[in-house]
């Protein structure tokens, strides 16, 4: 149950408080571009089985893979993709953090 409110609470939670702590300005803009990388587990329609509780997504799915983290983290350099960089990443360590727990779970 830990592991579940972690993972989907850096999904769901963790980019609205972002947005309500660092953006006012653009605040729902913001938090619609870091909910919408969710969107980025299309990948997972390719797996065999499509959703499988005890596999890690990092390195194992297409855009979960180390060399599309890369990307992300140039994407953080540029003033017009930051955005999409925190959020890319904000996934990916939502995804880290279950692997991690899985990993805690086992041993």
């Amino acid at each position: 149950m830990l592991r579940f409110c972690i993972h989907y609470g850096i999904h769901f939670i963790v980019p609205i408080l972002i947005g309500f702590l660092f953006f006012k300005e653009n605040r729902n803009r913001v938090i619609l571009i870091l909910l919408a990388a969710i969107l980025i587990d299309v990948d997972h329609l390719f797996a065999t089985p499509m959703f499988d509780a005890n596999r890690c997504s990092i390195n194992f799915h297409f855009f979960h893979q180390y060399w599309a983290i890369a990307l992300y983290v140039i994407l953080l350099f540029f003033k017009k993709t930051r955005i999409f960089g925190i959020a890319l990443l904000l996934h990916m360590l939502a995804d880290y953090s279950d692997c991690y727990l899985m990993r805690l779970e086992v041993n």
